[in-house]
């Protein structure tokens, strides 16, 4: 899906939506990866791999592998950037992923496409809205960075 159909923060026009309240993390790893083909699978596994180790529920792993594979895949399709990283962080109740890229994004010039029964691509960032309680796209001369945020266990005070 092409980055022109997210509504982007824009210092002139848009604040970014407030991040999610946040507590320190337990556990912090990251991973980059040239932004190939490649990457998708790659960043997938390590992302799986890291929160088996953690020991989050099966039912979240699912969610994480596919957040990463879409964001992942965004990146690698259509934003230029020579590299991919992969940031996870968990705080004993919400994991946190975020990818960056150092690209700059390409604007599709058609409006939006509607996601329909026998299209296979286009449904990446609603699915990714899907498996999460938060996430944006922040856009910078530097590159792209999408958080996510993946509720694992109910919060507790």
């Amino acid at each position: 899906m092409a980055i022109s159909s997210l509504r982007l923060a824009d210092a002139d026009h848009d604040r970014p939506p407030a991040l999610p309240p946040h507590r320190r993390p337990q556990a912090v790893t990251l991973r980059d990866a040239p932004a190939s083909p490649s990457a998708v699978p790659a960043l997938r596994r390590f992302a799986c791999d890291t929160a088996r180790r953690w020991e989050i529920p099966d039912e979240a792993v699912d969610r994480l592998a596919l957040v990463v594979t879409e964001l992942v895949t965004n990146a690698v399709l259509h934003s230029d950037s020579p590299d991919v990283l992969v940031a996870i962080e968990f705080d004993g109740a919400v994991l946190t992923v975020e990818v960056k890229d150092s690209g700059t994004w390409r604007s599709r010039r058609s409006a939006r496409r509607i996601a329909e029964d026998d299209v296979t691509g286009g449904r990446g960032l609603d699915l990714v809205g899907r498996s999460t309680t938060w996430w944006h796209a922040f856009l910078s001369p530097l590159g792209t960075r999408v958080v996510a945020c993946l509720a694992v266990r109910p919060l507790t005070a």
